[in-house]
């Protein structure tokens, strides 16, 4: 029977629509070509196509890197300007003012967070944490949010693997969706709600993807989307800032390996994922924890969902953890 699941954070209500329920085969992501290296802004051969970058790993200021930051073209928000807000009868504005960076991942045109080494991987997640550092100098942005769109349903126009970040001189609605319910629960219970998450799925096991080296990988209790996954450091951490090196290294082989094995099971499927850390002003608050919420892009957001704010989810969320957990094993492998 289908079920109504609430999520314990946000208290949103999500549909696990049980009668629908889909295996991996069920799903045909479709492939839609991006524009290949020839005219790709961000290959190697091309840094004058971009603006002058504001990060650098892995190489001299003018030789090669393994990962590039720069300003995006066509900004969301631009960095120039004050914050002024207004107001207009019932309306209300504030300029808009922020920044909007690139991070291309890899040299490689073809590359994608499921083939990168390790190592790679890491400089990666290193670079989010410098700009989170170096954006959090800066006393008009209230917020930084992390993001990658991969495939063209997931909002990419370019194929070369890169993601980006925006900075905002607001707090983003669902981020202060989550900072409000995270209060509620700790005000009831005097614990952070996602460390009771972690706890909960780390014992009982049926929605556990992958615990390792200090990180998890669950498939929430209440995901919006088929085969949605939350990575969580197990110790209570606000900031995804506070990283230190080891725990990037760790960090970057869970992360790797997750991709890896959608790749496994649907073919280089298009997903998003969102990096939700804590505000960048004030003290870090203890009733927050940082997490990033990784998103395939298997089905399609329609009129139910607009209209109500309600998700429909095909796939139970202990059926997609299973998958996801077989899904270490190689192509051509029986496992017993």
């Amino acid at each position: 029977m289908p079920e109504l699941r609430k999520d314990p954070v946000v208290e949103r209500w999500v549909i696990i629509a049980t009668e629908r329920a889909r295996r991996p085969t069920d799903f045909a992501p479709e492939v839609i070509p991006l524009r290949g290296p020839d005219l790709c802004p961000f290959c190697p051969g091309h840094e004058d196509r971009t603006p002058p970058e504001v990060f650098r790993s892995g190489g001299s200021e003018d030789g090669p890197w393994t990962v590039r930051v720069v300003p995006n073209k066509f900004p969301a928000l631009h960095a120039d300007g004050e914050v002024h807000a207004a107001g207009e009868g019932v309306y209300d504005r504030i300029d808009g003012v922020g920044a909007h960076e690139v991070i291309i991942e890899s040299p490689d045109h073809f590359a994608g967070l499921g083939t990168l080494s390790v190592a790679h991987v890491g400089e990666v997640l290193a670079a989010y944490r410098e700009r989170l550092l170096a954006l959090r100098k800066d006393p008009r942005l209230e917020y930084v949010l992390i993001f990658k769109n991969h495939g063209v349903a997931a909002g990419a126009s370019l194929g070369h693997p890169h993601s980006q970040l925006i900075a905002t001189p607001i707090l983003p609605e669902l981020v202060t969706e989550e900072l409000q319910g995270a209060v509620r629960y700790f005000r009831m219970k005097e614990r952070c709600v996602w460390c009771d998450i972690v706890r909960q799925e780390r014992r009982d096991g049926a929605r556990l993807v992958l615990d390792d080296e200090g990180f998890v990988a669950v498939s929430p209790y209440a995901s919006r989307f088929p085969y949605e996954m939350w990575i969580l450091p197990i110790a209570h951490r606000p900031s995804f800032e506070s990283l230190l090196p080891d725990e990037v290294d760790a960090l970057a082989r869970l992360l790797r390996e997750l991709v890896a094995r959608l790749g496994r099971l649907f073919a280089d499927p298009p997903y998003n994922f969102a990096l939700h850390t804590a505000p960048l002003r004030g003290t870090e608050p203890e009733h927050f924890h940082w997490h990033l919420e990784l998103m395939p892009k298997l089905t399609r957001v329609a009129g139910f969902e607009l209209g109500t704010g309600f998700f429909i989810n095909p796939t139970p969320p202990e059926d997609a953890a299973r998958f996801l957990r077989l899904a270490d094993t190689p192509p051509g492998v029986v496992r017993p």
